[in-house]
């Protein structure tokens, strides 16, 4: 245990002196900016800790292989993590436009766009009533959210926008083709896993998609009481299926939460939507053709 939280520590270090400085090239050779300042993180804490980090050469996607390679070895992935909300699954409606019309019979009078302006101030402050944004059903942190986004603190109102976004019309697959990619994965003997920041309504949402027979696994940060990127939760997957994290490999649409998340648990990682387009594309950099 302590030779690998020693091997995620140095993977850590590595990929904050590559990923976090202006301007570095994306595991995919293309010129990407960072979306947060210069962090280290370190395995042992959930909290990330500021610091000033030096200028070093950009490295690309063969310099991170050899540097995992000179850690794990040559490691196949057995298992493939997935996050749920932008990665899996998408609104099938603009939230401000839900928000807006199902508001109206409660007086909500805020433009959509004064909705989002609104929600994006909510959502980014400090969440102080708890640690965790997402405690059990969430309520308490949605009931915050659109009643700060629309001025409307009507219980009514917020059951019903609640409710919505618990059904298979307020979502859809963002790959038409995922079904036939996790088959063709699963037959290959790869395992699957959800690992998503989400409250309880997870596991109804995706029964309701009738997709929650895909995974072999689910771990929801509600349940396992750690958000991404704290890499908690990605252990916690890969301990549900069985695997060590280095034989796993996660794909998520945000850098901080599910690359830096990921890869701080000793995982490999890849941004949906810069270092793959498509769950095809997944499978095939897995070793998978479907």
């Amino acid at each position: 245990m302590a030779l690998m939280a020693t091997t995620r520590t140095q993977l850590s270090r590595f990929l904050s002196r590559t990923l976090t400085r202006p301007g570095f090239i994306a595991f995919n050779g293309s010129i990407r900016r960072p979306e947060a300042p210069p962090v280290h993180r370190n395995f042992s804490s959930s909290a990330a800790a500021a610091a000033v980090v030096p200028q070093r050469e950009p490295m690309g996607v063969k310099e991170y292989e050899d540097y995992r390679r000179s850690l794990y070895g040559d490691i196949t992935h057995k298992a493939l993590l997935v996050d749920a909300a932008g990665t899996l699954l998408a609104p099938s409606q603009p939230m401000a436009q839900i928000y807006r019309e199902i508001g109206e019979k409660y007086g909500v009078q805020y433009s959509e766009a004064e909705i989002l302006n609104r929600y994006r101030r909510a959502y980014a402050q400090p969440w102080g009533k708890s640690r965790l944004r997402y405690v059990n059903d969430g309520r308490p942190f949605w009931q915050y959210i659109v009643s700060s986004s629309t001025g409307c603190s009507d219980d009514q109102y917020f059951e019903e926008v609640y409710n919505y976004y618990t059904t298979d019309t307020a979502w859809h697959l963002c790959d038409p083709e995922a079904e036939k990619v996790f088959m063709a994965l699963r037959k290959a003997g790869v395992k699957l896993a959800v690992v998503s920041n989400f409250d309880t309504r997870l596991r109804p949402l995706l029964r309701a998609l009738n997709c929650e027979h895909w995974f072999d696994a689910v771990a929801v940060s509600a349940e396992v009481k750690a958000e991404k990127p704290n890499p908690t939760i990605f252990v916690k997957a890969c301990e549900l299926l069985g695997i060590k994290p280095e034989e796993a490999v996660h794909v998520g649409d945000d850098r901080r939460n599910d690359v830096w998340g990921a890869r701080d648990a000793g995982c490999d990682a890849w941004l949906w939507g810069s270092d793959v387009y498509s769950f095809k594309e997944v499978a095939q950099r897995i070793g998978v053709q479907v």
